[in-house]
């Protein structure tokens, strides 16, 4: 015998079948419908926070919602990567994170969140131009000048940085092994210190961040640029990837939480792929010195992975960690 369904429980069943936890198949066909939160775990106003919203204002246009931007800064970019991390898989809590708190400090401090199970990458749209630098006045025309140095000056060579176990203490100290060179790290609180700390002559160079406009003024000299690809803003300085095979992965990307459904990520990645696209963007980051740099989300993932399992060993090997 035939049993017949009621309209209401059939449409029950149907909802369960589609729906989980964080959304349903009439809300995904829907989004986005309402604003969407771009958190930002640095402090507005620097460059990394002005990159976030150019982009976001051009993406607007594509997603047909307003985009809030909400910073929360501090932990090493770790508290707003968390927000973002552990917000509702609905798509609508999306923002930035840069490669460290992705694949490095996950690995040395203990965080709420797992950057390879819970995050999912959604487009990398920029790139960071970070580098190693020197006094303009400084006899270092090269880093090969400096390298030369620091092997006549056994632990002489001074360099600051933003913080022990930062990227730039951690590479410089593994291109010093390369070298078999000794050098001695002085860690800062942020880049301003490590520029200040350089014009006064208390350390021979810095690593990491840098402020372009001390480029622009002939303040600072860059002898090497700390990321993967050449550097199209400060054509003939040499990348660590070129002169020692190190990565130095920094990039602009929008990232979401991993169970946010792929109909979902698609829309957000073509309208900020189309964002990219547009003459203010492209103005924009040209004005602030950083490159316009495009991957698709499953690239950047790949590339996350990649770099976390690379860290593990670096650190390991180091004895940073067991």
């Amino acid at each position: 015998m035939k049993i017949a369904v009621p309209a209401l429980v059939s449409s029950l069943i149907t909802t369960l079948l589609f729906c989980t936890p964080g959304y349903c198949q009439e809300d995904v066909a829907k989004y986005p419908s309402k604003p969407i939160t771009h958190i930002v775990p640095v402090p507005p106003g620097g460059p990394t926070d002005l990159a976030v919203r150019l982009i976001c204002r051009e993406a607007e246009k594509y997603l047909k919602q307003p985009i809030v931007i909400v910073n929360k800064p501090g932990g090493a970019l770790t508290v707003g990567t968390a927000a973002i991390a552990t917000a509702k898989p609905d798509g609508y809590t999306i923002g930035y994170s840069g490669g460290p708190p992705l694949f490095l400090t996950p690995l040395l401090e203990k965080v709420p969140y797992d950057p390879i199970k819970d995050i999912r990458s959604v487009i990398q749209y920029g790139g960071l131009n970070f580098g190693v630098y020197v006094k303009a006045d400084s006899p270092f025309k090269t880093f090969k000048d400096l390298v030369a140095y620091a092997r006549q000056n056994p632990k002489k060579a001074t360099y600051g940085t933003v913080g022990v176990n930062s990227m730039g203490n951690l590479m410089m100290e593994e291109v010093a092994k390369k070298e078999k060179v000794q050098i001695t790290h002085i860690p800062f609180k942020g880049t301003p210190e490590v520029q200040t700390a350089l014009l006064g002559g208390h350390v021979l160079f810095g690593a990491g961040d840098f402020n372009a406009s001390l480029v622009e003024a002939k303040e600072i000299r860059l002898i090497m640029m700390l990321k993967d690809e050449p550097a199209a803003e400060y054509p003939g300085v040499p990348t660590i990837k070129e002169l020692y095979g190190l990565p130095y992965p920094m990039y602009f990307t929008v990232i979401t939480q991993k169970a946010v459904p792929d109909a979902i990520v698609n829309k957000l990645e073509d309208g900020f792929r189309q964002a990219m696209k547009e003459p203010a963007f492209i103005k924009g980051m040209k004005e602030l010195n950083l490159p316009v740099t495009y991957r698709n989300g499953k690239e950047l993932d790949t590339i996350v992975a990649q770099n976390y399992n690379y860290f593990f060993k670096l650190l390991k090997d180091m004895g940073v960690i067991k």
